[in-house]
């Protein structure tokens, strides 16, 4: 079966959530306590989708119905709306322990190998501390107010237009304004004001006269202002193609919503299986035998995967999964030998062995 979750996050808590995950790495030797026998897991393949939209926020000013008339513009916003786009998606993958793929190693005494695994028993590697990464972090990022956001642009009205109490007078006198204030910089850019400031004073008025002229003209003409959102999203790959299932919705009102969220339109994943995995063959051509009490590993095997949104493309992605593959063993030999012992690093997405090598001694 293929299922979606939602999963909602933030640059700070994904970041904790991986930092998190590498803590819980655990090292486990084999010795006489445990009779040389470790236990493991090995994983099954989930995938992530982390989405990113626009959010586009569109503000009518409180004299909008006046701009053609005083400002002789009729270019500008005049009803409050709002729109969430899809502007990429990505995916990457993970693995959670399989409790089906549930193995014990056993090594003879004398030389102490080593194993390590998370807290949830998934194998990571065997005599080596370092292991391949978990899982990346995530990132999100958020746009700023603008002049109409909270009645920011009431600091830039005069006492007469706060004070007066008809909405076409309190038009007329913030276009007045306006007139003045271009008026000003026209003079203090051409030398004809009364007292002319040097240097970073007049720098200084110049930006005060286009923050004020920007604040009262959005007044009349509305402002746009834009963020960005990410929104985690997961997918749970079974053994069979999938054909255009929802993976989740980008909704004008709530952004990146859940698949079940019926406002947003739907963003479809499409599965393709294009490799099972295969046992190993020998010089004969012969499917190689399971080695005896083996370290269990996985020959995973490949999808490709897909994600559309209003008829187009946005991503595509081809991964191993280990639900796709097969099992397979290495001698338990390899990392007990008194002469020299190997090492080898598993992927903790799938199980599949990433680098095989002789330990340092």
């Amino acid at each position: 079966m293929n299922t979606i979750n939602k999963v909602a996050i933030s640059a700070a808590a994904a970041l904790m959530a991986f930092t998190a995950a590498a803590q819980r790495t655990q090292k486990f030797t084999a010795d006489r306590n445990n009779e040389y026998g470790l236990t493991y897991k090995l994983p099954i393949t989930r995938a992530r989708i982390l989405a990113t939209a626009i959010k586009t926020v569109r503000k009518a000013g409180p004299y909008w119905q006046y701009a053609k008339k005083y400002l002789g513009t009729s270019d500008g916003i005049t009803a409050d709306s709002q729109t969430w786009e899809l502007t990429g998606a990505s995916m990457t993958t993970y693995g959670v322990p399989d409790d089906s793929q549930q193995f014990l190693m056993q090594f003879k005494g004398g030389q102490a190998p080593f194993i390590m695994k998370t807290a949830d028993d998934l194998l990571l590697s065997i005599n080596s501390e370092n292991t391949v990464p978990l899982e990346p972090s995530l990132s999100a990022t958020v746009g700023r107010e603008t002049v109409l956001d909270d009645n920011n642009y009431l600091s830039s009205l005069s006492g007469d237009i706060l004070a007066s109490e008809s909405l076409s007078k309190r038009a007329e006198l913030a276009a007045q304004q306006i007139y003045k204030i271009r008026q000003s910089r026209s003079d203090y850019a051409t030398g004809e004001a009364d007292t002319m400031p040097d240097g970073a004073a007049l720098k200084l008025i110049m930006q005060q006269l286009d923050e004020q002229e920007a604040a009262l003209t959005a007044m009349f003409v509305g402002t746009t202002s834009t963020s960005t959102a990410s929104q985690a999203f997961e997918f749970n790959p079974g053994t069979e193609d999938v054909d255009n299932a929802v993976a989740f919705r980008v909704s004008d009102e709530n952004g990146l919503v859940d698949k079940t969220d019926l406002s947003g339109e739907p963003v479809y994943i499409t599965m393709r299986v294009t490799e099972r995995g295969k046992l190993p063959v020998n010089e004969k051509g012969e499917a190689k035998k399971l080695p005896k009490d083996a370290v269990v590993y996985r020959i995973p095997g490949k999808a490709q995967f897909s994600l559309s949104y209003k008829g187009k493309t946005v991503a595509k992605s081809s991964f191993d999964l280990a639900q796709l593959g097969i099992d397979f063993g290495l001698d338990p030999d390899l990392f007990s030998n008194k002469k020299q012992q190997s090492y080898i690093k598993l992927s903790p997405a799938t199980g599949a062995v990433v680098e095989l090598g002789n330990a340092a001694r």
